[in-house]
């Protein structure tokens, strides 16, 4: 071979084996990640035994989004084994609204946590096709975060077609994002989901969600949730 046509293919084939290397260490990256979702998962079902949290609740309907229509404000208790239960601490507004939203909310909240059936509403492979979004990165609450695209394998209120930022440090779920896979019910449209998340007690909990949605009932409408004062008994 001609010596200018060795380095010519030498500069095309250098690219190609850069490019190669990055591939599989995002994949390798991807796969790591995974791995470490569904372990932290499965950590915190065995090892946390029970916690109690403050959550509020406030519902805001059509274009105002600065006066609640209606709020509610309970005390969560959960035990391993047992699931959730909730005890409504303060209540206002809407009766309509606490009544045909809030009440069932909390009811789904306790359904979903049922012992028998809450690993398949977690954000594990077992669960859910991810796949790393290359190049993808933001700063969410001082933490520097990847972005993964999660497809659900079944269609389901609790599971959202979406992405999920994770900490690129511990690996750590941060934030969800996106769109329930199935309607709640035939006179709901679609629901859009964010839930927020912290390190507490080695553990990724929730600390605020927001959900927007429309309805025959209730038109548009958004619920937001603050969780606080969660106190843990974790498996030593």
């Amino acid at each position: 071979m001609h010596p200018g046509a060795s380095r010519a293919l030498a500069i095309m084939v250098l690219p190609l084996i850069a490019i190669t290397g990055v591939t599989h260490a995002q994949q390798a990256d991807a796969a790591a990640i995974i791995r470490d979702l569904d372990a932290a998962n499965q950590s915190r079902f065995e090892n946390v035994l029970s916690f109690t949290d403050v959550e509020h609740y406030s519902v805001y309907r059509g274009a105002d989004q600065m006066d609640a229509s209606a709020q509610m404000t309970v005390k969560v208790t959960y035990k391993k084994g047992v699931g959730k239960t909730y005890q409504i601490l303060s209540q206002s507004g809407s009766e309509l609204v606490i009544k045909y939203g809030l009440r069932p909310l909390l009811e789904n909240e306790k359904s979903i946590n049922n012992p028998a059936t809450v690993a398949q509403s977690w954000f594990t492979s077992a669960n859910y096709e991810m796949k790393l979004k290359l190049g993808v990165s933001q700063l969410i609450d001082e933490r520097p975060c990847v972005a993964l695209a999660i497809t659900p394998h079944r269609k389901s209120p609790h599971m959202i077609e979406g992405t999920l930022w994770v900490d690129t440090r511990d690996h750590a779920l941060v934030q969800v994002e996106g769109l329930a896979s199935k309607s709640p019910s035939i006179f709901a449209g679609t629901t859009h989901m964010m839930r927020r998340y912290a390190n507490m007690q080695g553990h990724a909990m929730a600390i605020h969600a927001r959900a927007e949605s429309s309805s025959l009932l209730f038109g548009r409408s958004v619920v937001t949730i603050d969780y606080s004062d969660y106190q843990f008994e974790i498996r030593h």
